[in-house]
C-alpha cells in the first residue's frame, strides 16, 4: 500500500512531537491533515481522536497518527469507530508488527515515554510495512462487531 496522506491529531501532551513528526511525514512526500491540538494548552483527547478516525474510515486519508501521553486515550477513542485499527506501539517492531499481522490503520504513539527518535522510527515502520493477508486477513475479519 503506497501512503499518500495520513491524517494527525493529538492533545496537550501529543503536541510536543506533533511538528517533528508531520515535518518527518512530509520530507517523504505525504500529505497531512491536521486535526489539533494548536498548542500545548489542555485540551481532551476524543477531540482531536474522533476527527482522525473519521478521515480513516471515510477514505479521506490512508492512515492516521494519533498522539498523547501514554497513548491509551486516543487509541481507546480511535478504536470506537468501525474499521478502525488504532495500535497502540512504543517499540518499531510493534509497529511494524501491527501492520504486517494486525492490519492497523491508525497508529497510537504514547509521546510521555517514548523518545523522538524513537518516535520517528516507529512513524517509518509503521509506513513502511504493509498488510500480509493470509491467515491474519480472517483473523482481523473477526475484530469488528456489527
Amino acid at each position: 500500500m503506497s501512503v499518500n496522506s495520513i491524517a494527525i491529531g493529538c492533545d496537550h501532551a501529543g503536541f510536543p512531537y506533533k511538528d517533528l513528526i508531520i515535518a518527518h511525514l512530509q520530507s517523504r512526500g505525504i500529505g497531512i491533515q491536521d486535526f489539533g491540538a494548536p498548542s500545548a494548552d489542555s485540551v481532551d483527547y476524543p477531540d482531536f481522536a474522533h476527527p482522525v478516525a473519521e478521515a480513516v474510515t471515510s477514505g479521506v486519508v490512508d492512515l492516521g497518527i494519533l498522539l498523547c501521553g501514554s497513548g491509551n486515550g486516543v487509541a481507546m477513542t480511535a478504536n470506537k469507530h468501525q474499521d478502525v485499527r488504532a495500535a497502540l506501539c512504543w517499540l518499531p517492531e510493534i509497529a511494524a508488527l501491527a501492520r504486517q499481522h494486525n492490519d492497523a490503520n491508525a497508529l497510537a504513539l504514547p509521546v510521555r515515554f517514548i523518545s523522538e527518535h524513537t518516535a520517528l522510527e516507529i512513524v517509518d515502520a509503521f509506513l513502511d510495512h504493509a498488510f500480509e493477508g493470509g491467515r491474519h486477513a480472517r483473523r482481523v475479519g473477526k475484530i469488528g462487531c456489527v
